[in-house]
């Protein structure tokens, strides 16, 4: 009887080892849980991250190698517009000068400027002491001042001009007089043109002007025609 009733308190203390060590091992798994699942969301991801670089990856290699469906058809330009400043400054004012009702080539004009360049415009607010600024790519002012100009018969000219240039980056300072055949109003003021020369011609980039008013003369070695 002892026998048996040690191999029966022995089976009941293994079995009660057996049990506090599996509710041992559930506790410490639920324990840990959070922080395995943590570790799973985690890793899951990264995974998804990776496989979406992957995706943007291949995609933008795809679209690289395909042609671009946005055309730029530049005018060809007339060679003595271009292989100078003179002759860029000269064709700059040239273009946008006629009389009443004469056609003015825009294409032309185009040729001048590279297709992303910007004409801005220094203005007076109305009703207020504030200014402001126009801004309009080749095609903006070509649409909105083009019939203006052929409707008052708009010629502008050059008086004078400042030019600093360091490589192939030019600033030009030159100031305009342009006269409205339609009511004889004259107007001055000052065009800051940057240009940029490619190896083969020059290039506007950017055209800023503004106009002079009774608050704002020209300066004086810039006021008078040099021709």
């Amino acid at each position: 009887m002892r026998y048996l009733y040690s191999n029966s308190a022995e089976g009941v203390l293994n079995r009660k080892s057996g049990f506090t060590m599996a509710t041992l091992t559930i506790m410490d798994l639920t324990m840990k849980l959070p922080n395995f699942l943590k570790f799973v969301s985690t890793l899951s991801f990264f995974i998804a991250l990776n496989l979406s670089a992957n995706a943007v990856a291949n995609d933008t290699a795809s679209l690289l190698n395909q042609a671009s469906p946005v055309s730029v058809n530049m005018p060809a330009a007339i060679a003595t517009d271009v292989q100078s400043v003179d002759g860029i400054i000269a064709a700059l004012y040239d273009v946008i000068s006629g009389g009443i009702g004469e056609k003015r080539n825009w294409n032309r004009m185009r040729s001048l400027f590279i297709p992303e360049a910007r004409i801005m415009a220094i203005f007076p607010k109305k009703e207020s002491k504030d200014l402001g600024l126009r801004i309009m790519s080749i095609s903006d002012y070509i649409a909105n001042s083009g019939p203006i100009l052929i409707e008052t018969g708009f010629r502008e000219k050059e008086l004078r001009r400042r030019t600093e240039q360091w490589g192939e980056l030019l600033h030009v300072f030159t100031s305009y007089e342009a006269v409205v055949e339609k009511d004889g109003a004259i107007r001055r003021g000052i065009n800051s043109v940057q240009l940029m020369n490619d190896g083969t011609r020059w290039w506007i980039v950017s055209l800023l002007f503004e106009a002079e008013r009774p608050q704002l003369s020209l300066p004086e070695q810039l006021s008078n025609s040099s021709k």
